[in-house]
């Protein structure tokens, strides 16, 4: 299952890899800047803390300084190593798990298929989005195992993924007996697997927690009226097809867990076999939820992939159970799991039309909403870099990924430049209630002011066609035609982009 895993993700990195969205840019370039230069910043020369995986830029960082060996870094090659090494991770942790409870081969498969398949994940390839479900398959292994150490090494692991995933680890532990009887010791290798980068991150960076939270909490005025929790019907609206089989298997899987539950209270799984650690992956995705409605963040498509791949491999692996459990007893409802399995078979498929029913290779992603297609974003990039040069400070147009990564210049704004999230952390604070306000005033203990870079020029996007000196007319399959140009700018603009 391992190779048939790395198989499947190199194949959908060929698909993907030139339809990259802006965000996936981000990384890239932080991964590009800290193998060339030893930095952690997005743009050469500025140091910044808005990557919101750590793990993902370290092992980008990694693999792009092994590709120097050819002269120039390659980081989108080395995306495309990590993501088939994080998909083989999936396959061996699928492997472990059909081990635990003895499922056949083509559940794995169908496991691995969830995650791959999903249009949600495939747009937002670059980030961390096959980093998360490898982690979460890690841990409800481990817990499985009953084994706390390797638990904790995954947990700390999880949490430099991502830091929001402490909510998954946190369920997953409670529920799995094996892990709640042995939670300090699991508990003490995670903060030893996990603390050395936060540490260093509060010290040198300025924040523990990446400035990503404060940046996102103050665009959600970017979806209008729409919130994390409505964002799945806000992007249904617009690809009916793709997001019902994006959050199908996630459906299947609430369900199942809701009818687990009944029969917990109803005391009627005194046979079945034990699978608190299943019943934590499926809780967390919940958990994980409804946590982000209560942060108030945007529905940014990559936040759904925690929990529907979550939800999505627990239904597989459940009703694995379940179909086993069937099998052994002798049971006329073998044919219940049986089906219901079709049933997320059917879904799967359904993705992969969904996935491969557009130009092959991608030109932009499923799901998908940036100003150009990263051909465009690569164009004007590098066009930019020869014209700004290395004394020239631009204002990004709003979208900072992509152009950032190719003009390799001083493009600025809250991503890149620490002087601007100075305004954002106080307006956190000052709107925070007591607690949160204590909390980001402890992150950001040893964050020192700097004033904003003085901005020289600014790239400003505008919707339909343009021509003339500085401007380059782009092309987005989400929006259509329009055009960037680079104008002066007047002092009294040079402000914090919020």
């Amino acid at each position: 299952m391992v190779g048939v895993s790395a198989l499947l993700a190199a194949a959908v990195f060929v698909v993907v890899k030139d339809a990259l969205i802006d965000d996936a840019y981000i990384t890239l370039a932080y991964a590009k800047n800290l193998a060339v230069h030893g930095q952690w910043g997005l743009v050469p020369g500025m140091e910044a803390n808005s990557a919101t995986s750590p793990l993902n830029v370290l092992l980008l960082g990694a693999l792009t300084a092994l590709t120097r060996v050819s002269g120039d870094p390659h980081p989108v090659v080395a995306l495309g190593v990590l993501t088939v090494l994080t998909t083989a991770v999936l396959g061996w942790a699928w492997t472990r798990l059909c081990r635990v409870y003895r499922l056949p081969w083509p559940v794995a498969l169908l496991g691995v298929l969830v995650v791959l398949a999903n249009p949600f994940v495939l747009s937002a390839i670059g980030l961390e989005v096959l980093l998360i479900p490898a982690m979460l398959m890690l841990l409800t292994v481990f817990a499985a195992q009953g084994r706390p150490e390797w638990f904790g090494v995954a947990a700390g692991l999880a949490v430099l993924t991502r830091l929001d995933l402490v909510v998954f680890v946190l369920v997953i532990a409670l529920c799995a007996g094996g892990i709640r009887r042995h939670i300090g010791k699991a508990a003490l290798v995670g903060v030893a697997v996990s603390a050395p980068w936060f540490l260093f991150s509060w010290i040198a960076l300025g924040s523990a927690v990446p400035d990503t939270l404060v940046i996102k909490q103050n665009q959600d005025d970017l979806f209008g009226s729409w919130s994390y929790a409505t964002g799945p019907v806000m992007y249904y609206l617009g690809q009916e097809l793709a997001v019902s089989m994006a959050f199908a298997p996630a459906v299947v899987g609430l369900i199942a867990l809701c009818a687990l539950v009944g029969l917990w209270f109803a005391r009627r799984w005194d046979r079945f076999p034990s699978v608190s650690a299943l019943v934590g992956l499926g809780a967390g995705a919940v958990a994980y939820y409804l946590t982000y409605m209560v942060l108030g963040v945007g529905p940014y498509h990559w936040y759904y992939v925690a929990p529907t791949t979550a939800l999505g491999m627990f239904a597989v692996a459940i009703l694995g159970v379940w179909l086993v459990w069937a099998r052994r007893e002798a049971t006329l409802r073998v044919h219940a799991p049986a089906a219901a399995l079709g049933v997320v078979a059917v879904f799967v498929f359904g993705a992969v039309a969904v996935d491969t029913g557009r130009d092959m290779p991608w030109r932009s992603p499923v799901i998908f909403g940036n100003w150009a297609n990263a051909p465009d974003y690569a164009h004007v990039g590098l066009e930019l870099g020869e014209r700004a040069g290395d004394g020239t400070t631009v204002l990004s147009p709003g979208e900072i990924g992509a152009l950032a990564y190719y003009c390799e210049c001083r493009i600025v704004d809250v991503f890149s430049d620490r002087g601007r999230v100075a305004d954002l952390v106080n307006q956190r604070i000052a709107e925070a209630g007591p607690v949160g306000s204590a909390l980001l005033r402890l992150n950001y203990l040893f964050f020192d002011d700097v004033e904003p870079a003085k901005v020289d020029k600014r790239i400003r996007y505008t919707r339909g066609p343009g021509s003339g000196p500085d401007t380059w007319q782009v092309y987005s399959d989400a929006l259509g035609v329009g055009h960037f140009t680079l104008v002066d700018e007047p002092s009294e603009d040079s402000r914090p982009v919020e």
